[in-house]
Order: C-alpha cells, then sequence, then structure tokens
C-alpha cells in the first residue's frame, strides 16, 4: 500500500498502521476499512513519522521491530508530537519485558502477532472508545475552565502542599497578583499578606467526619493605585474516594458595594434619628408645660387628647432610639466597648426593675434561684438590653393573671439567660420571622398590643455580636421561650 492509501469514509477515525510486513499492513486495513474507518499505512518507521507530523491519528497500530528506526523510537516521538494519540503496539516478539517497556513510553495496548480480524476489531474499538472518553473529559474542563475563568468570583485550587493548580482572573486581580503563571507557585507567593492561607490550613487540616466552610471577611489594601476593597473568603476541602484531605477550593466575593451600602443605610438611619429626637423631644416638653396647668386651666377633655398625644410621641422617641441601637449594631461598635460583668447581679437588677410593669398588668415576674454563674466579658448596656427586651417582650403578649419566669446557666461553654411566658405563644410558621426588624404578630389578640417591631430583631443582633445565638421554643396558647447563649469568657 502506498502512502496516503484511505478508506472511502474520510470523514470517520483517522487510523494509522506502521509495520514492515506488507501483509500486516494489507489485513489490517481491509478489516478497519470494512468497519467504516480511515486508515493509512506506512512501511517504516521514518515514513510514519512524517505522516504523524502532517496529520493527527486517533489510533495508532505500531509494530515494535523495524529496521533503521524501532517502534520504540517511534513511540516516543509520536507522545511527544500527538499526546492524545493512542497507540497499540503489535509485535511477533511479545514477552512480557517489551509489554511493561511499550506501557512505559505510553502505549495503550499490545497484541501479539498473528492476530485474528476479531481481535484487532476489540481492540480497535476498545481504543476509539477510549479517546471518546479522553475527548471528553477533555472538552468538561475546556468548558468548566471557560466558565471559571468568567466567573465574577475570584476562584482558586490548591493540592495537599498548597501549590496552586488553578487560579481564575478573577482570583488574580483581587489578590492584586501581577506576575506570570500563577499555576504551580506556592500559595504564599500568591496570596501573600493576606488571611487565606490560614483557611486553606484550616481547610485541609479539617477532619474526614466534618465539611464546613471556613469563612472570614478580607480587606484588601488600597496600594498600588487599587480601591479599598473588602472580599468575602470562603474555602473548602476537597476530597478523594477515600475521604482523605487532598487539596483545598477558595472562592473570593467582593462585597465592597455591599458594605458601603450598609454603612450608608446605617448613617441615613442615625441621621434621621437624631434629627427626629430633638423636636420630638422639644414638643413632649411642651405638651408636660400644658398638662402641669403651667400655661393654663386644662379640662379633663383636653387632658386626655393630650394625654393620648404624649403616648404617640412617647412611641415615636422609642422607635427612633430603637433604630440608633440597631445601626449602632450593625456598624459593629458595640463590639469596641466590652468589660467583664455579673449576670446573676444584671438579671437580679432587670427583674426589678420590671417589676412595676409586671405588677400594673397583674403578672407574676420571678427569677428562678440561679446557680454559681461565671463572669463574661460582654458589652454591659447591650446584655441589659436584651433582657428588656425579652421580659417587656413575654409582660406585653401575657395575659393578664399570667407569669413570666427569668433563669440562667451554663451550657457547653456559653452562658444562657432565659425568659419563659406562659402567654399567647407564636405559631411555628411565624418564629423564624419575629426576629425580623419591624415584623409584629398581627391578629385578634395582639392588635392593642404597642411596640416598633425592632426589639427581637436588636436581641437577635446584639447576640451575634457577641459570637452568641438565639433559640426560641414557643407553642400557641401555651408560651413561648426565649433562650440567649453568651460565650463565657474562656471560649
Amino acid at each position: 500500500m502506498k502512502h496516503g492509501a484511505t478508506a472511502q469514509n474520510l470523514g470517520g477515525p483517522a487510523i494509522l498502521v506502521i509495520d514492515d510486513e506488507e501483509r500486516i499492513r494489507d489485513g489490517c486495513q481491509k478489516v478497519l476499512c470494512q468497519e467504516g474507518f480511515e486508515v493509512e499505512t506506512a512501511d517504516c518507521g521514518e515514513l510514519g513519522l512524517k505522516m504523524i507530523e502532517e496529520k493527527f491519528y486517533d489510533v495508532i497500530l505500531l509494530d515494535l521491530m523495524m529496521p533503521s528506526l524501532s517502534g520504540f523510537d517511534v513511540l516516543s516521538r509520536v507522545k511527544a508530537l500527538h499526546p492524545d494519540s493512542v497507540i497499540i503496539v503489535i509485535s511477533g516478539y511479545a514477552t512480557v519485558e517489551y509489554s511493561i517497556e511499550a506501557m512505559k513510553k505510553g502505549a495503550f495496548d499490545f497484541m501479539p502477532k498473528p492476530f485474528t480480524p476479531d481481535q484487532l476489531r476489540l481492540l480497535v474499538t476498545k481504543a476509539l472508545e477510549y479517546t471518546r472518553a479522553l475527548k471528553d473529559i477533555a472538552d468538561e474542563k475546556s468548558r468548566m475552565r471557560v466558565l471559571i475563568d468568567h466567573l465574577r468570583d475570584g476562584v482558586m485550587a490548591v493540592d495537599a502542599g498548597k501549590c496552586v493548580v488553578l487560579a481564575n482572573p478573577a482570583f488574580l486581580r483581587m489578590c492584586s497578583y501581577n506576575g506570570g503563571e500563577a499555576v504551580g507557585l506556592d500559595v504564599e507567593q500568591l496570596c501573600s499578606g493576606s488571611r487565606i492561607e490560614s483557611l486553606i490550613d484550616g481547610a485541609l487540616s479539617m477532619p474526614e467526619d466534618e465539611l464546613v466552610e471556613n469563612c472570614e471577611e478580607l480587606v484588601r489594601g488600597g496600594g498600588g493605585g487599587l480601591p479599598e476593597a473588602v472580599l468575602s473568603a470562603r474555602c473548602v476541602p476537597f476530597r478523594d474516594r477515600a475521604g482523605r484531605n487532598v487539596g483545598a477550593i477558595t472562592v473570593l466575593h467582593d462585597i465592597t458595594a455591599q458594605k458601603k451600602m450598609e454603612q450608608i443605610k446605617s448613617d441615613f438611619v442615625s441621621m434621621v434619628s437624631h434629627e427626629v429626637r430633638s423636636p420630638l423631644n422639644s414638643v413632649l416638653a411642651q405638651l408636660h408645660v400644658i398638662t402641669d396647668g403651667l400655661a393654663g386651666e386644662v379640662t379633663p377633655k383636653q387632658m386626655e387628647i393630650l394625654g393620648r398625644a404624649s403616648e404617640k410621641i412617647k412611641s415615636l422617641l422609642s422607635l427612633s432610639t430603637e433604630l440608633l441601637d440597631l445601626a449602632r449594631i450593625e456598624s459593629g461598635l458595640i463590639t469596641l466597648d466590652k468589660e467583664r460583668v455579673n449576670p446573676a447581679e444584671i438579671l437580679e437588677d432587670q427583674a426589678a426593675f420590671h417589676e412595676a410593669a409586671a405588677r400594673e398588668k397583674r403578672i407574676s415576674l420571678e427569677l428562678d434561684p440561679l446557680p454559681e454563674l461565671p463572669s463574661v466579658v460582654v458589652n454591659r448596656r447591650n446584655m441589659e438590653e436584651v433582657l428588656s427586651n425579652l421580659i417587656t417582650n413575654a409582660i406585653n403578649y401575657t395575659p393578664e393573671g399570667g407569669k413570666v419566669v427569668l433563669s440562667a446557666c451554663t451550657e457547653d461553654k456559653y452562658l444562657k439567660l432565659s425568659v419563659r411566658d406562659n402567654g399567647i405563644g407564636i405559631a411555628p410558621e411565624e418564629q423564624e420571622r419575629v426576629f425580623a426588624p419591624f415584623y409584629r404578630i398581627k391578629n385578634e389578640k395582639t392588635r392593642f398590643t404597642i411596640g416598633t417591631g425592632l426589639g427581637l430583631a436588636i436581641v437577635k443582633s446584639i447576640v451575634e455580636a457577641h459570637g452568641g445565638y438565639v433559640r426560641l421554643q414557643s407553642e400557641a396558647e401555651r408560651g413561648s421561650t426565649f433562650d440567649v447563649y453568651f460565650p463565657g469568657s474562656d471560649s
């Protein structure tokens, strides 16, 4: 067969047979052409390499023992030229040593001479299935790479040795990396001076029975002409089939705009609240002058109207105060002013302070006997505000003759403060929503209860800002229990 002889179907997989035996070349071509493959032949290694340099072949049938240029030499050159070509070695000197050597050099399989047409068809079919699988994997990797490269979030993957195996352009930009190729670098070279490396260390050392995200907010400095940015970093390990940590994936999300909007919102709320409080206090003072009779005699009807007006103004003042508190909490200011406090003392003070309001509504306010409680490092005013809001809430939503009970204990290195009542309770579908700002339960039993809907939102924000959490247990018509957990001083 002369160089360039092909099958009729030029659109099928391309196969090259390199063998110095004419009968082998002709036999392989005849069998494979009948299967619809495009088959070309070469009678020596030199000619085969020349054809391979000019064209890609899906499968190459290669004889090992040829004069001048051996099959082993051709095999090495082919893998350098076209690593995706699948090579099947054929030889009449089939030995285990030859097979092993061929596989080491990149051969797909080894077929000893003589072989039957069925053996040839089977092995070539298997090789083509392998090439299709490789192509599918390559296509999938290419699609995934394009997708990752065009993500606005930064994505980086590292191996168990913290060597970068993938880093998309967004990640490099967020890390202010302006060097060359990032793949192969150590994480420290790519993310020097950031907390990302410690997040990766935590992910790589994570126990097999645990899989959680390591999260942290990072501030990228404004050096090098770049504006300051706030980044949300999330890092998780990825594992092999045995569950071992073999690397970690880090995702960076730019939350600068979100942080700026939150600050603008907080500043706006603070400004409005301050601007509202002054005139309201002035109006309230003037009303007191009138109701005290300092501006002349006031009739009972006028006194009733002025009293209602005063209550409404007091509600507005309470709303502005709570808005200021919420803005201050969201800005993180409460974490700046902490001290070591005695929780038993605060509980006793709050129980005594709210005793009058409970008695006025004929509600029993009790403080359970307290165990030995450890001191905690918190913002005192905010802890008092948490208890005050919960107690006020319990009194407001407990009918006359009911009971509100305060208690405290330690639980799993946390200080647990509880406020329990036997009031109207909260339906299951509303229990998550009650912590949202301005949300108030509206039904026949609550329509006369005055409030801003900010109390529980403030409680949740304060507790979470201290690294704690809130739990609610409630059942309609049977009462509610709010448990707040503050971290102990040693946690």
